[in-house]
């Protein structure tokens, strides 16, 4: 399946194409946009070919995202909500309508995003795809013994025991009936309540015992004893002047281990709840990697978690894992590699759930096609990477018998290997080929190059884009005078020399995940590069065995903390210097000058923004009329630097601010200026010191993340596919940026799959030679030049024949 070009389709033809005597419903053959202002677009207008593969292209930060998903996909989303009653609206998420003049055409979207799957601990794969679902059923009919229900297996629910009067409803009738241990069976294993890992605290990090409770002897975060917590301990009749070293068995039990009582304190009603108990619930019911850092710092270090005794880590309970299909339980069927499930369902025969394992099987099938044979149904849902979760998210539309929807993806080939993006886009095919509609927001060639219609914006990012550059077919892009395609085409080259490695990094007997006791030595003082297929082992090696070591600075994808009051200037810690720069230079104090503290703009607490929650209907969003929009008090906004004041320097790009703040500038401060530097350096020169961090894309928020950390001290920096969300033009300053780490005296290990970084390499590790069971050995380590020449490995031949070897 090649390129196509716009024509006629199944059900009438293009307007171009329409004769004047059709029907009129066939001539409804695009999507128009008119004056589309979201974000940064600038009034643009564009007509998009339904039933056709749409690529959206432009630099980081150009409007992609805003034309796509923004507008075209929030607006069809907030039409379908409309449909819903009131009273079902009320339980959904609110959208506003975009800022757009007229959008015609548009059909249901689906919107298969970036973003991390939820981090629920109880959440797995299995879970998140409804295939633990279906095996649940399946044990619940042929299970031997049989043990109960589908939540019998359910790890999710508890196994409950009742007695007493049960009450029926029956035709306005009320039966009673008397029920002596009625048993409602759930899969959860008690000792764990279903989460496979008990933990234990050391109370050493929970209380200091020298110290009394009013001295701040409770160590957990937010426990302060100078608000309602010391008036809640106090009202609960525990000593506060006392050491807690001091207290009685009976005291200590209460402080850590109180269950909740209803307790009066100054004439108001409070709940009281030992310290244990409330972290249990508000600290340890959520995934580690979701916690703000200070708080996970705390959970590190003060819980230890080990895998359940009762269960051995499967969640369920001795009645689940007892009962057995052709001698395998249900935990030993979710451990098992996902292509192998399939396997050993396919020799699994019974005419009375024939439906169920045609269904079961269809599933795992489409697991092994888009690439994700290697995982496991038991894997939980928040290690996946944001690629993962997305083709994890893409398995259910596969099977759909929906047709004439808009398909919208967001960069579907982050973390696929070269070998997996061929793959990928036979997806893509076979869901236009259906008769939908699909949009992709993409950077990869490889997969612009297969689209019917290409729409590139810029020709800048941020306020420097936002226009419309290029409409057309692939081969028209190639030969338009813009950047993408003028980039359309390039191919970094092998380096004619490389660095030799000043010492080396040792791993030894590395076996996390599917790794087979790997030994392989990391070159240090040089740019390696780790690679492989997805799930062949890459990450599992570098964070497994690097990540953890001291002097080593980890740059992840993990998505940016941060709420719509944060941004760059506070996220960096730019912000800080500057503070304090514009106090000194006007003798007041910092804290003026921060808009979610003193200086805040009364009316709007300093957002800039009013929100006025109107029920049922849209949240609206206007500007603050007090301070319009720039979030501090008037008197604040007096004060200046340089001749400017706090508002206008949060106004700045990042090189403006450069200028102000280098030596030379009106309002030299070299701390600031340092924390502008490495912004420019990644690439975020256009960025406004003030733009929330939530309309940030998400090579913006990898960028600015990486800015933030190269101001840790580290010897050894391992980045984690830094190219995911950049332009190919952006791809060459990213090489750069790398280029002058390593030459500046440190290590850069990087994983990734562009082939442009590989060939940039000065040293690769290529694991392999598949994904899961099939991979987890190092399957090349040496040169660029060298593992082209021996083309042994997949990557071998994709990086070959990209660099045109």
């Amino acid at each position: 399946m090649g390129t196509t070009t716009v024509g006629t389709t199944t059900v009438g033809t293009t307007t171009e194409q329409a004769p004047q005597t059709g029907r009129a419903a066939d001539r409804h053959d695009l999507i128009r946009v008119q004056g589309a202002r979201e974000n940064n677009l600038k009034d643009i207008s564009v007509e998009i070919p339904k039933r056709r593969l749409t690529v959206f292209t432009g630099v980081s930060g150009s409007g992609k995202s805003s034309l796509v998903f923004a507008t075209i996909a929030a607006e069809s989303q907030r039409m379908i909500n409309e449909t819903y009653s009131a009273f079902v609206q009320n339980f959904m998420p609110t959208l506003s309508r975009p800022d757009v003049d007229v959008l015609e055409g548009l059909t249901t979207a689906i919107i298969v995003d970036q973003e991390r799957m939820g981090a629920n601990p109880r959440s797995t794969v299995g879970t998140a795809t409804d295939a633990n679902a279906m095996l649940r059923i399946l044990f619940s009919r042929i299970g031997v013994p049989h043990i109960g229900p589908s939540t019998a297996f359910a790890f999710n629910v508890p196994t409950r025991v009742a007695s007493g009067v049960m009450r029926t409803d029956k035709g306005g009738r009320e039966e009673k009936s008397i029920v002596r241990d009625a048993v409602y069976q759930g899969g959860m294993c008690p000792r764990c309540e279903g989460m496979g890992a008990v933990n234990d605290f050391d109370l050493t990090a929970i209380y200091d015992g020298s110290r009394s409770l009013s001295e701040g002897a409770l160590l957990v975060p937010g426990y302060s004893m100078d608000g309602w917590y010391g008036r809640i301990f106090s009202g609960a009749g525990l000593p506060m002047d006392k050491p807690v070293g001091q207290f009685t068995a009976k005291q200590l039990d209460k402080l850590l281990y109180g269950a909740p009582e209803k307790i009066r304190v100054e004439g108001v009603n409070l709940t009281y709840e030992g310290v244990l108990t409330k972290v249990q619930k508000s600290m340890l019911s959520k995934d580690v990697e979701a916690m703000q850092p200070h708080v996970r710092r705390f959970v590190e270090r003060a819980v230890t978690f080990t895998t359940c005794p009762d269960c051995g880590g499967t969640r369920l309970s001795k009645e689940a894992l007892s009962s057995k299909v052709n001698g395998k339980n249900i935990a030993e069927l979710c451990s098992m590699q996902i292509s192998d499930l399939a396997l050993w369902l396919r020799d699994l025969e019974d005419a009375s759930v024939a439906p169920l394992l045609g269904g079961l099987r269809h599933l795992l099938d489409s697991f092994t096609e888009i690439g994700l044979g290697y995982l496991s149904l038991d894997r939980p849902a928040g290690t996946l990477s944001g690629g993962e979760a997305q083709r994890t998210k893409m398995i259910r539309h596969l099977g759909s018998s929906l047709t004439d929807v808009t398909y919208v993806f967001d960069e579907p080939t982050i973390g696929l290997h070269p070998h997996d993006i061929a793959r990928m886009n036979t997806l893509l095919l076979q869901l236009r080929d259906k008769g939908n509609t699909v949009l992709v927001v993409e950077h990869k060639p490889e997969t612009i190059t297969i689209a019917d219609h290409v729409v590139d914006l810029g020709p800048g990012a941020g306020s420097a884009g936002g226009t419309v550059c290029f409409e057309g077919t692939v081969d028209g892009l190639r030969a338009s005078d813009t950047t993408t395609g003028h980039h359309l085409d390039d191919r970094a080259t092998l380096k004619e020399q490389v660095r030799e490695a000043t010492r080396v990094m040792e791993v030894r007997g590395a076996s996390t995940h599917n790794l087979k006791d790997v030994d392989v030595d990391l070159p240090l003082g040089v740019l390696c590069v780790v690679t492989g297929v997805a799930g062949s082992g890459k990450s599992s090696l570098v964070h497994g065995s690097i990540a953890k070591r001291d002097g080593v600075v980890v740059v992840d994808q993990g998505a940016i903390k941060g709420s719509r009051r944060s941004n760059p200037a506070t996220y960096t810690g730019l912000l800080e210097p500057v503070r304090k720069a514009f106090a000194k230079a006007n003798g007041v104090k910092p804290a003026l000058f921060s808009s979610n503290s003193e200086g805040a703009c009364p009316t709007c607490n300093g957002a800039g923004v009013i929100y006025t929650d109107l029920g049922v209907m849209a949240t609206v969003e206007s500007t603050c009329e007090e301070c319009e929009g720039r979030r501090f008090q008037t008197s604040v906004l007096e004060y200046t630097l340089g001749g400017k004041n706090i508002a206008e320097v949060l106004a700045m790009p990042v090189t403006e601010a450069e200028a102000l703040f280098g030596p030379g500038g009106a309002a030299a401060t070299p701390a600031a200026h340092k924390v502008l530097v490495r912004l420019a350096d990644v690439g975020l020169g256009y960025l406004t010191l003030g733009q929330p961090l939530t309309t940030l894309s998400g090579g913006e928020r990898q960028r600015l993340k990486l800015a933030a950390q190269m101001a840790e001290k580290g010897e050894v920096y391992v980045l984690d596919e830094p190219t995911t969300g950049l332009h190919l033009a952006d791809v060459a300053n990213l090489l750069a940026l790398l280029d002058r780490l390593v030459d500046s005296g440190l290590s850069v290990v990087v994983i990734e799959h562009h082939q442009a970084v590989m060939a940039h390499a000065d040293w690769i590790v290529d694991l392999g030679p598949g994904a899961g069971h099939d991979g987890g050995r190092v399957v090349f380590e040496g040169t660029p030049a060298d593992l082209v020449a021996a083309r042994s490995t997949l990557t071998g031949k994709h990086l070959a024949a990209y660099v045109g070897a």
